[in-house]
């Protein structure tokens, strides 16, 4: 890791980028309306924890590169003055409160909405928001992969960042190995420092039996601002996609990478049965849903054994 430590940069991380384009073909027709990344959790969109994983990490600025046929996602994001005027004039003022505190708070924080119009990878999204990024090192926050936990994993991986050695940081999980050809995976160079996977590389959805690990990437990172310039050469990889897979692990041997598992627990919300993980895992945390779980529980358990009566 020396060659990372001499060329990672120490800036500030001040920028998170929210990849939001997508279609969510997997949630038609419910997402013909309704953009996948506000979908709810319970009554929390997955853009939310998003949101609010950003703010707690101390992110000033956020960029959601959205598609043109996404503007409900812009609608939510900033304030809605005339809902909350609404809602306090009918005396709710606890729901508008609630929406105020959710919002985007002009005077204190940044959102930049830019446009991704073709579906051309998750490495040509990051690339859309390259022009409005803050100086240093950007986080890039997949709202429809959700991690619950006491901290958020975006914060983890920065405070982890400043020390890591590492220009290019991405959170990381360990899988069964055929799970594999689902993620981008690492390629390790020694053993894990703590929280902290040195690797070498990584490789795209790879065959189950030519994985490098099982340790798979998950839709968290920390980037070295040299990834805008390295997707800016990027040639097409699977799908016929800009790959930030194959980006980040370009820049491996220049600015050093590292895997990081997060204390979190992770939802695969691009996925129906993920999602419904998560709104059971989220309901579980809140007494008010604990009699319709209790009860769900109660019905799905097996009868018990009648006993007979002795002749």
């Amino acid at each position: 890791m020396s060659k990372s430590s001499q060329n990672a940069s120490p800036s500030k991380v001040r920028t998170a980028i929210f990849p939001v384009a997508g279609l969510g073909t997997r949630f038609l027709p419910a997402t013909k309306a309704t953009p996948k990344e506000l979908l709810p959790v319970l009554d929390r969109p997955l853009l939310q924890f998003a949101i609010d994983e950003a703010r707690e990490a101390g992110i000033e600025r956020m960029i959601f590169v959205s598609h043109p046929s996404k503007s409900a996602i812009e609608r939510y994001v900033h304030q809605d003055e005339d809902l909350c005027r609404t809602l306090r004039a009918k005396g709710k003022h606890g729901i508008a409160d609630h929406l105020d505190a959710a919002a985007i708070d002009p005077e204190a924080e940044q959102a930049h909405f830019v446009m991704q119009p073709e579906p051309l990878g998750l490495g040509h999204a990051v690339l859309c928001a390259a022009d409005e990024a803050l100086p240093g090192p950007v986080a890039v926050i997949l709202p429809d992969d959700l991690i619950m936990g006491d901290k958020g994993c975006i914060a983890e991986m920065i405070e982890a960042y400043e020390t890591a050695g590492a220009g290019h940081m991405v959170a990381s999980m360990e899988v069964a190995r055929d799970e594999v050809s689902a993620y981008g995976v690492l390629v390790p160079e020694g053993r894990m420092q703590g929280n902290v996977l040195p690797a070498s590389g990584m490789v795209e959805k790879p065959d189950a039996d030519a994985a490098p690990s099982l340790h798979a990437v998950v839709g968290r990172y920390v980037l070295d601002a040299s990834i805008f310039d390295a997707l800016r050469t990027q040639e097409a990889g699977l799908g016929g996609e800009i790959q930030l897979t194959d980006a980040i692990a370009r820049g491996a041997d220049e600015v050093g990478l590292c895997g990081f598992r997060f204390s979190g627990e992770r939802y695969d919300c691009g996925s129906k049965a993920g999602m419904l993980r998560a709104t059971l895992a989220y309901a579980e945390q809140h007494q008010e849903f604990r009699t319709v779980l209790d009860a769900q529980q109660a019905s799905a358990a097996p009868a018990a054994p009648v006993a007979l009566a002795a002749e």
